[in-house]
């Protein structure tokens, strides 16, 4: 009973701001234009500042595991393969593309922080996981998007230079190496500017959870059901089989596990319908699949953090 509480309170509150998001914009309080633009401000200012703060009140010697990054980045890069080759076995090869974006990217950096920070209080983990699987979602979404176009147009290679560039410039991946920098240089932490690092980060969460909350719409979950079902078991559950057990065989314990299990068992993330329609796929089956999973993953993820809780792993 005391690992089913703390599993509940771990998610149900992350979860409970998605929910306030999708009633803000039932009451019509919150258009899915402003979630939208409220999406973007969390990932360009609060969420980097966040990272930064996780990062550089620590000491970076102490902070920084090799081995956990290369462990998050393999497996990521395992699980692309797995998806490439579960899709081949799709009927309908127009969404191949689609499928295996939306199978292996996760919302890692806002739901990773979220429940690392509800857990823990903070996230030192959280950013050395997006280190080692997010510059991997991005590169291997427009090289696949791009391959597996329905109308076979084959790989933009000017895209993929951009979105190479673009890594480079995400605030995100800015906030981790400016905040690992100050980490390794040991620069000292004013309290004007620590309180204020504060205010900002203090936003991202709640934020970021009530824009994905209002932006989503079981009414779009309904089409391509069989599809966006494999898509979503795989996410939230299949490489959670696969890899997890590998983790603990390695000895990953605590904060490290759950990173690598937001890794492997969170939603899909809202980027994968924006790439897909951007890049001249339809988009209808990444949308399901981010519906789908974002609705599930309160319970999946509940249900992983007890089994972890229950065997003393967390």
């Amino acid at each position: 009973m005391d690992s089913l509480l703390f599993s509940f309170n771990a998610t149900v509150p992350v979860f409970l701001m998605m929910v306030l998001g999708m009633l803000l914009r039932k009451l019509g309080w919150m258009s899915e234009e402003f979630a939208s633009q409220l999406n973007r401000f969390v990932f360009m200012l609060p969420l980097p500042v966040l990272l930064f703060q996780d990062l550089a009140t620590v000491d970076f010697l102490e902070v920084w595991n090799f081995s956990f990054v290369a462990f998050c980045f393999v497996v990521t890069l395992i699980s692309i393969l797995i998806a490439m080759i579960i899709s081949r076995f799709l009927k309908d090869k127009s969404i191949q593309g689609e499928f295996i974006q939306a199978t292996y990217r996760s919302s890692a950096a806002l739901l990773g922080v979220a429940l690392i920070q509800n857990i823990y209080g903070s996230s030192t983990m959280g950013p050395l996981m997006i280190i080692g699987s997010v510059p991997l979602y991005n590169i291997f979404a427009v090289i696949i998007l791009s391959f597996y176009q329905p109308h076979g147009d084959g790989v933009n290679c000017d895209l993929l230079k951009k979105t190479c560039l673009g890594i480079l410039k995400n605030p995100i991946i800015i906030g981790i190496a400016v905040g690992f920098l100050w980490s390794l240089c040991s620069l000292p932490m004013p309290t004007i500017l620590s309180k204020s690092v504060s205010y900002v980060a203090n936003m991202a969460t709640p934020l970021g959870l009530i824009a994905m909350g209002a932006s989503f719409r079981l009414d779009k979950a309904i089409s391509q059901i069989k599809p966006a079902f494999l898509a979503s078991f795989f996410k939230l559950f299949g490489f959670c089989f696969l890899f997890l057990p590998l983790a603990i065989i390695l000895g990953f314990r605590q904060e490290q596990l759950i990173a690598i299990l937001v890794m492997l068992g969170s939603a899909s993330t809202v980027t994968c319908y924006v790439m897909a329609k951007n890049m001249g796929h339809a988009g209808v089956l990444s949308s399901n699949v981010v519906m789908l999973t974002t609705l599930l993953s309160g319970f999946s993820l509940t249900f992983w953090i007890w089994v972890l809780r229950v065997l003393s792993f967390i």
